[in-house]
Protein backbone atom coordinates (compact mmCIF):
# COMPACT_ATOMS: atom_id res chain seq x y z
CA UNK A 1 0.00 0.00 0.00
CA UNK A 2 1.29 3.45 -0.87
CA UNK A 3 0.18 6.98 -1.67
CA UNK A 4 1.13 8.65 -4.96
CA UNK A 5 1.11 12.35 -5.82
CA UNK A 6 0.87 12.95 -9.56
CA UNK A 7 2.81 15.68 -11.37
CA UNK A 8 -0.21 16.62 -13.51
CA UNK A 9 -3.92 16.23 -12.76
CA UNK A 10 -5.66 13.26 -14.37
CA UNK A 11 -9.18 11.84 -14.16
CA UNK A 12 -9.20 8.70 -11.99
CA UNK A 13 -11.74 6.49 -10.30
CA UNK A 14 -11.66 3.43 -8.07
CA UNK A 15 -10.98 0.26 -10.03
CA UNK A 16 -8.82 1.98 -12.67
CA UNK A 17 -5.87 -0.16 -13.78
CA UNK A 18 -2.51 1.57 -14.18
CA UNK A 19 1.10 0.86 -15.13
CA UNK A 20 4.26 2.48 -13.77
CA UNK A 21 6.91 2.94 -16.45
CA UNK A 22 10.52 4.05 -16.22
CA UNK A 23 12.76 4.44 -19.24
CA UNK A 24 10.24 2.73 -21.52
CA UNK A 25 10.00 -0.37 -19.30
CA UNK A 26 7.06 -1.35 -17.12
CA UNK A 27 8.31 -1.56 -13.53
CA UNK A 28 4.95 -1.92 -11.79
CA UNK A 29 1.20 -2.21 -12.29
CA UNK A 30 -1.88 -2.14 -10.14
CA UNK A 31 -5.46 -1.07 -9.53
CA UNK A 32 -6.66 2.14 -7.85
CA UNK A 33 -8.44 1.06 -4.67
CA UNK A 34 -9.13 4.43 -3.02
CA UNK A 35 -8.91 8.10 -4.01
CA UNK A 36 -7.55 10.46 -1.32
CA UNK A 37 -8.34 14.09 -2.06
Amino acid sequence: QFDVELIAPIAMEDGLRFAIREGGRTVGAGVVSKINE
